[in-house]
């Protein structure tokens, strides 16, 4: 990549032809007219549908607007102007699971859609611009108070996201057509200052010459759109490669990350990769994922820690009210929330799931059906559960290194419940 650039991208076809008339087969390389644009990753958008997280350098997500966007309906955090709850759709689990696997990832938000009370009667967001950037930068705040999560593109506002405390946050525009942005930032320099990244949509591999000027980085900020056969496959390859060369584009951005909905809805396959049964939890691992890793080495989970040998967690979070509960699955069943009005202690507010249908699955750090919480070496160790220091079930012995802990509960509660109370195992 270092020996292309800027200009230099003009000269390619020359310099290759003088190469094969050299004389004994040498290889010229010529960078006098300076280094090519720093490469910043490959990316897939998350949005209409469940994700399985496959290994890249950028992680775009659907703002959810309680609007159709392409293949599936995400929820807002603000469904009305009182309304803010950030656990609501799965975007928040995607993007923790990203930064587990690969903590560099940049996160980028984009809005395919509003709620309309933001169109203050009128079938459009930007009637009132502040309020539309403030509940964008909401979405910034709560990803980083709930979640930890700091996002590093968006689209709007830079005096908003300043006011607002996030100056670190850089912005992205217009995440649509290279004009008219460009040209408008090439006449205020106001609006030259602030933009940071120039993104586009199916650019055709060429940006123009406006954005050019500009000096900004230029991304194609979403792409491919092609089935995931082995000839769309040889197409993302081609897009990887010529966005670069021919457009000075330092990024690509695949829509969309994985194909999880029904294959006969428009675009269908048209992700990375195809999991179209989330309840059995089946994928395949498309073409298009090996021409990705094949532009740079795959991001790997962080190294496994030894499970300590005497652990406890009160799983004590006070969640808003009529807030769905982060750590449970996404499926059929009741979410319970139960609040403890004789005692005002650590655990007056508890959240529990009971599914009524099969399969059973926990979403929280789950690698498997149903998440573990040991070590399957323990040997001889109890484990014992109680709520407000009253035992919830007897110690029970580990009798076996294979064995751990299981988050299932009784038979009362059809096949399972999963709760937040107090666990703790120990010798």
């Amino acid at each position: 990549m270092t020996a292309a650039a800027g200009s230099a991208c003009r000269a390619a076809l020359p310099l290759l032809l003088g190469t094969l008339l050299a004389p004994g087969g040498a290889y010229v390389l010529d960078d006098s007219d300076g280094l090519g644009r720093e490469f910043d990753g490959i990316g897939a958008v998350s949005g209409g549908g469940p994700n399985f997280g496959a290994s890249l350098h950028i992680l775009k997500v659907e703002i959810g607007g309680d609007g159709q966007t392409t293949d599936g309906t995400e929820p807002s955090h603000m469904h009305y102007a009182l309304d803010e709850n950030y656990f609501r759709g799965y975007e928040w689990w995607l993007m923790k699971e990203a930064k587990k696997r690969n903590p560099n990832i940049t996160l980028i938000g984009l809005p395919w859609s509003f709620p309309g009370w933001l169109g203050k009667g009128f079938n459009w967001p930007y009637v009132n611009l502040e309020l539309t950037a403030y509940y964008v930068v909401t979405w910034i705040a709560g990803a980083k108070h709930y979640h930890d999560l700091d996002i590093d593109y968006v689209g709007v506002l830079r005096k908003m996201l300043n006011y607002q405390g996030f100056q670190k946050v850089k912005i992205i525009a217009s995440d649509n057509l290279w004009e008219p942005i460009s040209a408008s930032m090439l006449l205020d320099s106001e609006l030259l200052k602030v933009i940071d990244v120039i993104g586009a949509h199916y650019p055709g591999t060429y940006s123009v010459r406006d954005a050019k000027l500009t000096g900004k980085k230029l991304w194609s900020s979403e792409d491919f759109s092609t089935l995931n056969s082995d000839v769309g496959a040889g197409c993302w390859g081609r897009i990887l490669n010529q966005n670069y060369i021919n457009g000075y584009m330092t990024s690509t951005i695949a829509w969309n990350l994985v194909a999880s909905y029904y294959e006969q809805l428009p675009y269908g396959r048209c992700g990375l990769l195809t999991a179209q049964e989330p309840w059995s939890g089946h994928y395949v691992v498309e073409s298009p994922i090996w021409v990705s890793g094949r532009k740079g080495s795959y991001s790997l989970p962080p190294k496994s820690q030894p499970f300590p040998l005497s652990y406890k967690d009160d799983f004590n979070v006070d969640y808003p009210f009529f807030s769905e509960a982060p750590n449970f699955a996404d499926q059929t069943g009741v979410f319970e929330y139960f609040m403890n009005i004789e005692d005002p202690g650590e655990h007056r507010f508890t959240l529990r799931q009971v599914l009524n249908q099969r399969p059973i699955t926990w979403a929280a750090d789950a690698s498997n059906t149903i998440s573990i919480i040991g070590d399957y070496k323990w040997l001889g160790y109890f484990c014992s559960g109680k709520l407000n220091d009253k035992s919830l079930w007897t110690d029970i012995l580990v009798p076996f290194p294979k064995n751990g802990w299981a988050a299932i509960g009784t038979h009362s509660f059809e096949f399972a419940q999963f709760d937040n109370f107090h666990v703790e195992a120990a010798r």
